[in-house]
């Protein structure tokens, strides 16, 4: 029987891999499923942004629901409610009734990330912290890779919906391991829940991703710039609101600090726009005659690459410092996407060796930006660092989607025939922004924050 550490560890990875598989395997189901179920671009970005929206909106509310149902309960509960949207998604009549069970997914894949990571990290001394971390990013790594190979052999054997199914055995062996290893624990006194925080941030993010989606629509984009308009206000309304609490539910007054600020805004424009780039890159795969397996298999370079550029970024941070390694990232990574771009009908070799430039760039700057966000930051706030910086991980792939989906849509009503190759080419800019930041010197001076 494995210790209690090895447990937590297995049941922590297992629902880690579960995420990244219903991040990932969906993208090369989309041709078929908007072939069958009639969705344009717009609609099938929501296929992926419903389930990272869930996931994003109820991460501030896992660790009261843990004090107040234990965590084990809560585990059993979300993956039961994970496995049944699961399966209910793969089964959807139509594409409302599909989204509608994603984002249901979503709020339970939610749930499963925090209270796991905080079981798996509890048992494990600081020496062994290490190791645990190294294992995460194993998973990490491996997932991206292999989900969508999977998912793209399960669209050409059983359809889209086989892809939606996928976790199914994952989420049941998840069940089985928390049953049997995760002891019993009673309710601890839960936290002062922030109701008012809780719901202007879930507005926020709705309304923000809703507006971007309808100003990609020529009937709604008035309705879009009204919402985007609302979004902004209720941002602004959780903002004032944390500012006058002693211990608001996000403390925002953390990105004082330059290396947490800078490493969420790389993370949005590095990872987060990779993730919303695959659906332009997709359908121009798709249009130029691969199929979903062939589609899914270029995950396998990026990831490999990936792992290359993970192992050389402590080496290359020591001996060039972050904003070199950072802008080395961005440029690797914007220029896959610019010649992805230019290349309207890409030899499936050339296709994976820009997929590898976009994984070791991705990979270089995600994981700089990992080291600069907790630099410097005090220990008694670290956990409030942390709680922004995974909440930012999150909202990257959402917001990136929708980004990179408004821009797809926008180019296929003013330039059909380019519009993949024009959304492909937007998001290499977008991945160079930060890179104005790497010229002030001070964006770097990671030890104290701004107002000290």
């Amino acid at each position: 029987m494995p210790s209690p550490r090895l447990r937590h560890e297995a049941i922590f990875l297992l629902v880690f891999a579960l995420d990244l598989v219903n991040m990932f395997i969906a993208t090369v189901a989309y041709p078929a499923l908007a072939a069958e179920l009639h969705a344009d671009v717009g609609t099938l970005a929501w296929v992926g942004t419903a389930y990272m929206l869930g996931l994003s909106v109820v991460i501030p509310l896992a660790p009261w629901l843990a004090a107040r149902c234990g965590e084990r309960r809560l585990l059993l509960l979300a993956l039961l409610l994970f496995a049944a949207s699961a399966a209910l998604a793969g089964a959807a009549p139509g594409i409302g009734w599909l989204l509608g069970w994603r984002l249901l997914q979503g709020l339970a894949g939610g749930l499963l990330i925090p209270v796991a990571q905080a079981a798996a990290y509890r048992h494990c001394t600081p020496d062994q912290r290490g190791a645990l971390t190294r294992r995460i990013l194993l998973v990490a790594l491996l997932v991206p890779a292999l989900a969508p190979a999977l998912g793209g052999v399960l669209v050409q054997w059983l359809s889209w919906r086989g892809v939606l199914w996928a976790s199914l055995p994952l989420a049941l062996v998840a069940i089985g391991l928390v049953l049997a290893w995760m002891p019993g624990d009673g309710a601890r006194r839960a936290p002062r829940l922030h109701a008012y925080a809780l719901s202007t941030a879930m507005a926020a993010l709705a309304t923000l991703l809703l507006a971007l989606t309808w100003l990609g629509e020529p009937g709604h984009r008035n309705a879009g710039a009204a919402l985007l308009l609302l979004a902004a206000g209720l941002a602004l309304a959780h903002l004032r609101h944390a500012r006058r609490q002693p211990q608001p539910l996000l403390r925002w007054s953390l990105l004082s600090y330059r290396g947490l600020r800078l490493a969420m805004l790389v993370y949005l424009a590095v990872p987060g726009v990779f993730i919303g780039s695959q659906l332009a890159s997709t359908l121009q795969l798709h249009q130029a005659g691969y199929s979903a397996a062939r589609i899914g298999a270029l995950m396998l370079p990026w990831a490999l690459a990936s792992a290359l550029a993970i192992t050389a970024s402590r080496r290359l941070l020591a001996r060039f410092g972050p904003a070199t390694v950072l802008r080395s990232g961005m440029l690797l990574q914007a220029s896959g996407l610019l010649l992805m771009a230019m290349l309207p009908q890409p030899v499936f070799t050339l296709a994976a060796l820009l997929f590898a430039l976009m994984g070791a760039g991705g990979s270089l700057c995600s994981s700089t930006a990992q080291t600069l966000a907790f630099h410097g930051v005090e220990s008694e706030v670290l956990g409030d660092a942390s709680a922004l910086w995974n909440l930012n991980r999150q909202l990257s792939f959402c917001l990136g989607t929708a980004a990179i989906a408004l821009l797809l849509a926008l180019a296929m009503q003013w330039l059909p025939a380019r519009a993949t190759g024009v959304a492909l080419g937007l998001a290499a800019v977008l991945t160079l922004l930060p890179m104005t930041l790497l010229r002030q010197p001070h964006m770097l001076t990671l030890s104290r924050p701004e107002n000290t």
